[in-house]
């Protein structure tokens, strides 16, 4: 009797089983922990990032120290951009793959994502669950990471002339690390408006599909570009109070941490240059090496 075939399994790296041993999340005998992780899909969501975090988008993280211990609770809040969520597949990839001992993030996915059929399981299986406070609280107190993109479908739905600009931010996430006593990452994440340079939104593709927007790109067809990218961390920002407190002391709060991710894009940006610029030099060097050789051989 042949085994049945499982395609979760086929593209699962051997590497990314043996590192998935050493992850911060207590999988039970069956494979999965209290929030639905599959340790099995999990695997294969790893080893697809890989290539892409490695080599497609070349992906440079600075600040990873900056990133709270392990069993230690956290929020890492950031910019979000590029018409898909590039952004938050390269971060995991980043806690994955950066740190000694790696963690995994729980985002909080926009509640049409739950209508989307095959998809909803599958971001449950990975530990994306909706967004709900009550979902963010369980998984701060359980000593986890939470993702949140303060800006929501705004971020993630801005056109490349808008690139590199912070649209409004809810204020939940702070009243959630205040009343978990949790300290917030502030990060950046750079290259995802060149990746994806969304340019228009098809309002019919976005209404039979059922998604708040469908991103048209300058090429078209909304894949990625292959482009150099950056994960910026900075300091962990910690902020007293239980939650409770007025609109204006929370919004003067949401203000500290816009204002340096800010800091953080601008800096990711810069590098981001440098690398481009590097880039540039050493293919500069290499062709005029090779038109040198082809010139010397032709004699």
């Amino acid at each position: 009797m042949f085994d049945r075939f499982d395609p979760w399994n086929a593209i699962t790296t051997q590497a990314i089983q043996e590192k998935i041993k050493h992850l911060d999340v207590p999988f039970g005998s069956f494979g999965y922990d209290r929030f639905g992780l599959s340790r099995k899909h999990l695997s294969a969501f790893y080893s697809i990032l890989d290539p892409l975090y490695h080599h497609y988008f070349q992906v440079e993280t600075n600040g990873i120290e900056h990133l709270p211990k392990a069993q230690q609770r956290g929020m890492l809040v950031g910019n979000h951009s590029g018409g898909i969520p590039v952004d938050g597949a390269m971060v995991f990839a980043s806690l994955f793959f950066e740190l000694d001992q790696p963690r995994h993030a729980h985002g909080m996915v926009e509640k049409f994502v739950q209508e989307l059929p095959f998809l909803s399981s599958l971001f449950s299986k990975v530990g994306q669950l909706t967004g709900l406070p009550e979902h963010a609280n369980q998984i701060l107190n359980q000593n986890r990471l939470l993702l949140v993109f303060p800006e929501g479908i705004r971020g993630t739905g801005k056109m490349y002339k808008d690139r590199y600009t912070l649209a409004r931010f809810g204020t939940g996430f702070m009243r959630i690390a205040l009343a978990n006593q949790a300290p917030i990452v502030p990060f950046a994440f750079v290259g995802g408006e060149e990746a994806l340079p969304v340019i228009y939104h098809a309002q019919l593709l976005a209404k039979i599909f059922k998604v708040p927007y469908w991103p048209v790109p300058k090429h078209i067809i909304p894949i990625p570009k292959p482009v150099l990218c950056q994960v910026e961390y900075g300091a962990p920002l910690t902020f007293k109070g239980s939650g409770n407190e007025s609109d204006e002391e929370i919004l003067s709060y949401v203000e500290i941490v816009k204002e340096e991710i800010r800091k953080l894009t601008e800096r990711g940006i810069k590098r981001r240059e440098e690398r481009l610029d590097l880039k540039n030099q050493l293919s500069q060097s290499a062709q005029n090496a090779d038109v040198h050789t082809s010139s010397k051989s032709k004699r």
